[in-house]
């Protein structure tokens, strides 16, 4: 049986708390997070491995050292919402992509809704990049972790990341 482990980690956004199983990553929520799940129950260890490397990560890029947060797979979810949540992680750092694009990058060009739907429930917020989504007029639209984060990530981005192929 795997046991889950989380912790708590401080960001400029305010808590952010990881959960981890022995080999990966699997979730990423702030507090006020929509469609976080029940987490008091987890333990807290001092030292976790995929704990300890997840927030390191997150300190680099919050740093403005490192464009992403690196994850070994993409959280559970069904075989559509995989091929969505790898599909958010080829942004890279600094853009944005519309609902359309991401679908037409999965080859589903007319699944514009259901895309929308699967990126508002990456339980890996910033490590599958869903803030990098926004509407086809270029609005920022739905973010689970808030439209105030998502517009402070955006812009975190676009100022502290390297530009494509600098």
């Amino acid at each position: 049986m795997t046991t889950l482990a989380r912790r708590d980690i401080p960001t400029p956004l305010g808590p952010l708390t990881l959960v981890a199983d022995d080999d990966a990553m699997l979730g990423a929520y702030f507090a006020d997070h929509r469609r976080r799940p029940a987490l008091d129950a987890l333990g807290e260890p001092a030292a976790h491995p995929v704990l300890d490397a997840s927030e390191a990560a997150f300190a680099a890029y919050f740093a403005g050292e490192a464009a992403d947060v690196p994850v070994v797979d993409v959280a559970a979810g069904t075989p559509f919402q995989r091929e969505v949540w790898t599909a958010l992680r080829a942004i890279p750092a600094g853009e944005t992509w519309t609902y359309a694009q991401v679908a037409a990058a999965i080859g589903r060009p007319t699944a514009t809704r259901a895309v929308a739907a699967a990126i508002g429930r990456n339980p890996l917020t910033i490590a599958v990049p869903c803030h990098r989504v926004v509407g086809a007029d270029g609005s920022l639209t739905g973010y689970a972790g808030g439209i105030e984060r998502k517009k402070w990530l955006i812009g975190h981005e676009s100022v502290t990341m390297p530009a494509r192929g600098a």
